[in-house]
């Protein structure tokens, strides 16, 4: 059954995308139309009624028959999962539209892609953890110079540098501080504007209109940018999503029992930019809380006598654990670059809501791209997948070695280095893997890298509890 709902989900999907010409395609999913994943279902609410699948967001704009929903489907949280972009490689042969050179494959030269296998190669970081080639000249004026890349695929120039991110989610948009992970679409550099609480939320429309114009000329390779229309339409049609788990298989409906899951509570979930800033910058003065999840209750830990019930009690304390551990276990937080360096407190006792402070949602309510050390060689989820870059700062001669420069390569900024934005938490479960270069094959993996990198001691109960709340959302 959840490969029935999920293919039929994808097949209407591919139609609408693929032969939307055709009169036989569908033009419609209906509101909150169920996609099923590894431990239940993600929904949709869209703000305008049922699901319009003929818009822009939807149409082939450019040159290479690649639309936004090629990159951002719906059973996917509006992002992609590794698991169904390999799917959609064994169904077309390598020839779906989202495997195109320009950035689907691992490097753009000297690749061979007439065979299936030669494409099977060239797309290897596509198909197992779903990572775009995001290539990206180093600003004229950085304070670092590119010593050296070692890129296992080719691409090893050192003036554009070719790193390999996941494509965030298109969807619970309103909750952002700032657009794509290093920031570049909410940069001055770019000429796009930072997302402020005086000027929100026209910076951050105005930020999505420029993001539709760069993915149209880039993913999609079009000669001419979306119309101011079409760029609209797409910025609208994004701004209505409300995305978020709805069903755990075990624990049933996550807005059951006086619970709050699932995205229908979320389209009223109040936020402005700084809403719980844990540094102060609350426009207001509101003191920061590490209350940050409040989606399930106390009642979820009851368990019933009847043994479906008892099971569905199982799974409900397990997540509410989650969600206590989240917003109340302490973290010894050290050496995070943007954090401990811009505050000068080398240790900071601080919970999982320090970083991820977005009342129910989990990004950073205001612009704080932070060094956690995804990007390290040293991650301890392995990097060796990745290219290795290293780096000399101009005015000092010290050296990194990363596989990715992150925020860096916007602002030109040392201290900028391995910078990433957080992410929104919700429909997490849809599309694995995690962090910017899925590193994090699974949710417990996930939270495996923050019990080494900040030593929390987590048992593996509290592993498992941690890994179904965030499957929950």
């Amino acid at each position: 059954m959840k490969f029935s709902f999920w293919f039929s989900g994808v097949l209407l999907l591919g139609l609408t995308t693929v032969v939307a010409a055709e009169s036989s395609a569908p033009t419609h999913l209906p509101n909150l139309f169920p996609f099923p994943n590894a431990t239940g279902m993600l929904k949709t609410f869209n703000a305008t009624g049922k699901l319009d699948l003929t818009g822009p967001f939807f149409q082939s704009l450019g040159t290479n028959g690649r639309s936004c929903a090629s990159c951002h489907q719906p059973g996917d949280a509006w992002s992609v999962s590794a698991e169904h972009v390999a799917e959609r490689f064994e169904r077309s042969h390598g020839l779906d539209p989202i495997f195109r050179n320009n950035d689907g494959s691992n490097c753009d030269h000297s690749i061979n892609t007439s065979t299936v296998e030669g494409r099977r190669e060239a797309y290897s970081l596509l198909r197992t953890r779903g990572l775009f080639r995001v290539a990206l000249a180093v600003p004229t004026d950085a304070e670092f110079n590119v010593v050296s890349v070692t890129n296992p695929y080719g691409c090893t120039e050192t003036s554009t540098l070719s790193m390999y991110r996941r494509p965030l989610p298109s969807t619970n948009l309103r909750f952002l501080s700032t657009v794509m992970w290093d920031g570049r679409e909410s940069s001055p550099q770019t000429g796009t504007q930072s997302i402020t609480f005086a000027t929100n939320p026209t910076d951050l429309l105005a930020d999505l209109a420029h993001q539709s114009v760069d993915a149209t000329l880039g993913h999609a390779q079009a000669s001419t940018p979306p119309t101011a229309e079409q760029q609209k339409k797409i910025v609208d049609f994004e701004m209505s999503l409300t995305t978020a788990q709805a069903i755990d298989f075990r624990a049933g409906a996550l807005d059951s029992h006086g619970a709050s899951g699932g995205p229908l509570p979320l389209t009223s979930q109040p936020f402005y930019i700084g809403i719980n800033d844990p540094l102060g910058l609350n426009p207001f003065n509101t003191p920061f809380t590490p209350v940050v999840f409040t989606l399930f209750t106390d009642r979820w830990a009851h368990n019933s006598g009847r043994e479906h019930e008892r099971e569905h009690g199982d799974r409900r304390a397990s997540i509410l654990r989650g969600q206590t551990l989240f917003n109340s276990r302490t973290i010894n937080i050290t050496e995070v670059g943007g954090l401990n360096d811009a505050t000068s407190t080398p240790l900071i006792k601080g919970t999982c809501g320090t970083c991820h402070d977005t009342f129910n949602v989990g990004n950073h309510s205001i612009v704080a791209p932070l060094n956690i050390g995804i990007a390290d060689v040293s991650n301890p989820l392995g990097t060796d997948y990745l290219p290795v870059i290293k780096l000399r700062n101009k005015a000092t001669g010290a050296e990194v070695t990363t596989t990715d420069p992150g925020r860096a390569m916007i602002t030109g900024k040392w201290a900028d280095i391995g910078k990433f934005k957080g992410p929104i938490l919700r429909g997490l479960e849809a599309r694995a893997p995690y962090f910017h270069n899925g590193s994090a094959a699974t949710l417990k993996e996930a939270v495996e890298f923050y019990n080494i990198r900040f030593s929390m001691g987590l048992t593996h109960q509290e592993i498992t509890d941690l890994a179904a709340f965030l499957s929950a959302l």
